[in-house]
């Protein structure tokens, strides 16, 4: 049977993200998924749970020290977490099996694991304090994925195995007919309403957003994720800007199928990855209008599907120009998503496993 250790970043959690959506997928191997210890204070999760017939997921009984630490309770730390990973190992008689990464963090098991193979799926740009854990990941990898053509060139001095592998989207969810429509959003029934997915914290860059509402004050800009004290403070005073919270991932298209029209903003700390996140994937799902900002110079994926703006007028003109758009590309962005559907990503993942001789 095939055997693949993953070490994830992010526990196992309801709103699926990149990892979980690709293991998911890969039905003919067996999975053991290793989550993060849980925060203090917060109840420990059962150990060895099935979430899928092929994955199981254990917690880490303590959390990985940051690399500077060089101390001996975070050895301890370690040793406690590799003593637990091996014997986690035994009971289930993995005995080489590939290992897959996601954090520059998990280089440290490189040394403590027996694994035949090793895969490191980079999905974002992280900080430089864990440049020399990666660049160990990425040498030693049989495989590198990598969700942007900016990533992978950023990972070429360390691998000569990288496979592009961007995000992707259920394309199936966002194409529901007959939502029903939320009460925060038909209260603004018969407005422009313009909707962004995701959280918002003080890494947004939130001034095209800012400088199109008070431009505009007849659109509504509807705002659906996580957000902060700092994010809420600078919004406040705008009254065409609604931040509805959080909603369940199953949730989602009800609040995207009334909007005319759909938008991204840049995060500070991920410039230069040139990473299509997955919320925009989401949006071509739905056939609407969508405006992103986006950095000068980088690779643009869907030049006739996503209007892009560099700068704060330019968000707000091409919003404009969204507004007013025909009908007639949302085929297009359709057939981009069912393109980037999990499913297909997880395909093109197997069968680059196949060729290296990984699977």
């Amino acid at each position: 049977m095939k055997q693949l250790l993953c070490l994830s970043h992010t526990p196992w959690q309801a709103r699926p993200d990149r990892t979980q959506q690709l293991l998911t997928r890969l039905t003919d191997i067996q999975i053991l998924f290793f989550e993060p210890a849980p925060k203090p204070g917060a109840p420990a999760p059962e150990q060895g749970r099935r979430v899928r017939a092929h994955i199981i997921v254990y917690s880490f009984p303590a959390p990985l020290p940051d690399p500077r630490d060089r101390s001996v309770l975070a050895q301890r730390r370690l040793e406690k977490c590799f003593d637990f990973l091996r014997r986690t190992m035994e009971r289930h008689r993995f005995l080489e099996p590939v290992l897959w990464c996601n954090h520059p963090e998990q280089a440290v098991f490189l040394d403590e694991t027996a694994y035949r193979g090793l895969i490191y799926d980079c999905f974002r740009i992280w900080n430089d304090r864990w440049m020399d854990q990666e660049s160990d990941l990425a040498c030693h990898a049989d495989v590198v994925f990598a969700a942007s053509r900016e990533l992978a060139d950023r990972l070429s001095l360390c691998s000569g195995n990288i496979a592009l592998l961007p995000n992707g989207v259920n394309p199936l969810l966002f194409s529901q007919r007959d939502l029903s429509v939320p009460p925060a959003v038909s209260a603004l029934s018969g407005k422009r309403l313009l909707c962004r997915v995701g959280d918002l914290t003080a890494q947004t860059e939130l001034e095209p957003l800012i400088y199109a509402a008070q431009h505009r004050l007849e659109w509504q800009f509807i705002l659906v994720g996580r957000y902060t004290n700092t994010v809420s403070a600078r919004l406040k005073e705008l009254e065409n800007v609604h931040l509805l919270g959080p909603v369940g991932p199953l949730d989602v298209p009800e609040y995207l199928a009334p909007c005319d029209l759909l938008f991204d903003l840049l995060r500070r700390d991920q410039r230069g990855s040139g990473v299509i996140s997955g919320r925009v994937y989401e949006y071509l799902a739905c056939g609407k209008p969508i405006v992103t900002m986006a950095e000068p110079g980088l690779y643009e994926p869907f030049p006739d599907a996503v209007y892009t703006a560099y700068d704060d007028e330019g968000f707000l003109r091409w919003c404009g120009r969204a507004l007013r758009e025909k009908p007639s590309r949302a085929p297009i962005r359709r057939e981009y998503a069912r393109r980037a559907s999990w499913t297909n990503r997880a395909a093109e993942a197997a069968s680059i496993l196949t060729v290296s001789g990984l699977f």
